[in-house]
């Protein structure tokens, strides 16, 4: 019996039998379990996705048929039946293979899938590629109920839905994205789902009343005028697919690999744009990933036999959560918001304390946004938690709908700066250089638990317009745990005016430690706890030294802000920035900041290379 070490290309699948394809399941998901347990990862989404995948491989061919995975966390099948099986342990490790699909990784990943609701769009525009070019093959968007509370979902439907092209979209549907899924999408999935029982039951029936004798077809006959009298009344919104120009099938039992198959085979068939419904277990096959299923939807190192996560420590997340708590405990007028992240963003307990107060918006940052800029129009203080990578979505509706008109929102980014594991498509190395463009905005970056505390009251009630604060994945640096926060702008430790290194938030725990090795070199530290907007006090601290060298843990930031500053400011020493200048692979935050130059090695040997000679 073939096994999936056997297994090299997906042309091995097609060559097995009903047991030895029961086996290959099995077999997927227990090697997801013990390498997710080591590696940390996306197990229940990939658990619950196993038959699909075989199914996919068994009646399409990849590469010449593209498969577009929504966001990627449900793509680790896939890699393991496209020869990635030998490596797969490597998973979300610097050097190993990706979390998500990675076209540089293999010709079998179609598409680099990061964020989600994308699949379709892209998928739109492979298969017109195809039309165009004659090529016969199909492109099959494989997209999660949650990713359908994303609005570029709707945008790809509505264009896709007018062609003829040899598209595919599967709508895998666990009832959940990251979190329990929420609003309409949900409640027209639970319709969908229940039409499809109705039918079944009208077929049972149908069976039974056609036996009877003299009375049986004209009662059948009968029923069925009334029941499609019925079906116009009752499930009149269940043809939503089909108005977006869509022939839909489904749902189909997502864990029944020969029904899959059939109507993948159907869907081919079918002379225009078709959404496939299938359903399927969130965790499938694993106890504690099906009973929890969005603890275990991104998950850390973990035991594989109990599914007890390792403890991390307490982090900059749940601190935040922790501190709006008493926030909001003394002013009825704050309110919490996020986008399907409820627990990455530790607002759990906000949630429960404050049901009517706490509003998860699904996959939708740029609503988000505006839903909160119209909550603070509406005299409320709207916290919004989101992920750096995520907040990206949202310029045009940072700009139009909260800047220029200085409504006062405040965006808790969270994962600011290296983020570990997740690789190019999560890194929060883009927040400042975009922030910084939007007028009406204030920046802070804690650089520890204090510091956070402290910004976070500032942020809602000393500052007007955008008021955002940053911070990393993870806990604080040991070195900076007694650092007292001082509410001010900034922190400055003069020690002459030779060399001055100029920093903010984790960073400031490196650039700390480096000065502290260097007793005899009288380097001063301007740590910026505020960083946007540049004040004019901290340009004239810089022009004041032979040497300016600026640390951060961004991409085009407050080096290239300073720096443009300095230079009008008619400022003629050495200056200097260390920033984060490449995409960052999946790595742990020690190897990211390293490779980056960022950690105290990093440090010394940027600032010894632009004194010398001083």
């Amino acid at each position: 019996m073939k096994r999936l070490e056997d297994i090299h290309s997906p042309k091995d699948v097609k060559k097995m039998n009903k047991e030895e394809l029961s086996a290959l399941c099995d077999q997927l998901r227990q090697t997801m379990i013990e390498t997710v347990s080591h590696t940390g990862g996306h197990l229940a989404s990939n658990l619950g996705t196993v038959e699909l995948t075989v199914a996919l491989h068994r009646v399409f061919t990849t590469p010449h048929d593209a498969i577009v995975w929504d966001v990627g966390h449900q793509c680790y099948a896939h890699k393991l039946l496209t020869d990635r099986y030998e490596r797969f342990g490597s998973l979300r490790q610097q050097g190993g293979i990706s979390g998500f699909p990675n076209p540089a990784e293999s010709e079998h990943d179609a598409f680099v899938a990061g964020h989600s609701s994308t699949s379709i769009s892209v998928a739109n525009g492979i298969a017109k590629a195809k039309a165009l070019t004659g090529d016969d093959g199909y492109a099959i968007a494989v997209i999660g109920d949650g990713a359908l509370t994303g609005g570029l979902a709707y945008e790809g439907l509505s264009n896709a839905g007018r062609s003829e092209d040899r598209l595919i979209v599967i709508l895998n549907d666990n009832k959940m994205s990251i979190s329990r899924n929420v609003g309409f999408v949900a409640r027209y999935l639970s319709n969908l789902r229940n039409q499809v029982n109705y039918l079944k039951s009208k077929e049972r029936i149908s069976r039974f009343l056609v036996k009877i004798p003299l009375i049986g077809k004209p009662l059948v006959r009968l029923m069925k005028r009334y029941t499609k009298r019925l079906k116009r009344k009752v499930f009149a919104n269940t043809t939503f697919f089909e108005n977006m120009g869509f022939r839909y099938m489904g749902p189909v039992d997502g864990h029944d690999i020969k029904a899959l198959t059939e109507a993948l085979r159907t869907a081919k068939r079918v002379r225009r744009p078709v959404v496939l419904h299938v359903d399927t277990v969130k965790g499938k096959g694993s106890s504690y990933a099906e009973q929890s299923p969005d603890t275990y939807h991104g998950i850390s190192k973990f035991d594989p036999d109990t599914g007890v996560p390792v403890s991390g420590g307490e982090s900059f997340s749940c601190r935040f959560g922790d501190a709006l708590c008493k926030l909001a405990e003394k002013d009825k007028k704050v309110v919490a918001v996020t986008a399907a992240m409820v627990g990455g963003t530790c607002l759990e307990q906000f949630a429960e304390k404050y049901p009517t107060r706490f509003f998860d918006t699904g996959i939708a940052e740029e609503h988000a946004v505006t839903f909160s800029a119209g909550m603070a129009k509406g005299g409320l203080i709207p916290v919004f938690a989101v992920y750096s990578t995520f907040l990206q979505r949202s310029y045009d509706q940072l700009i139009n709908d909260t800047s220029l008109m200085n409504n006062h929102i405040v965006l808790a980014i969270d994962r600011a700066g290296v983020v570990p594991d997740d690789g190019e498509t999560h890194q929060g190395i883009y927040d400042v250089a975009m922030l910084s463009t939007i007028p009406n905005t204030t920046l802070y970056a804690p650089s520890n638990f204090a510091e956070l505390e402290c910004h976070l009251k500032q942020a809602l009630y000393d500052t007007p317009g955008i008021a955002a604060l940053r911070y990393p994945k993870g806990g604080e640096d040991p070195i900076l745990k007694k650092h007292l926060p001082t509410g001010q702008a900034y922190d400055y430790d003069r020690q002459g005016n030779g060399v001055l290194l100029v920093t903010y938030g984790r960073t400031y725990g490196a650039v700390k430690a480096y000065v502290e090795s260097q007793p005899d070199q009288a380097l001063s530290v301007l740590k910026l706890n505020r960083v946007l907007p540049l004040t004019d006090d901290v340009v004239a601290i810089a022009k004041e030294y032979a040497c300016v060298l600026v640390m951060e843990e961004t991409r085009g930031g407050m080096g290239e802000l300073l720096g443009s500053a300095l230079l009008k400011a008619g400022y003629a020493g050495r200056y200097g920035v260390r920033s984060i200048e490449e995409t960052l692979g999946a790595c742990t935050t020690a190897q990211g900041l390293n490779r980056v130059g960022l950690d105290v090695e990093g440090i010394a040997s940027f600032v010894q290379a632009h004194t010398e000679g001083l």
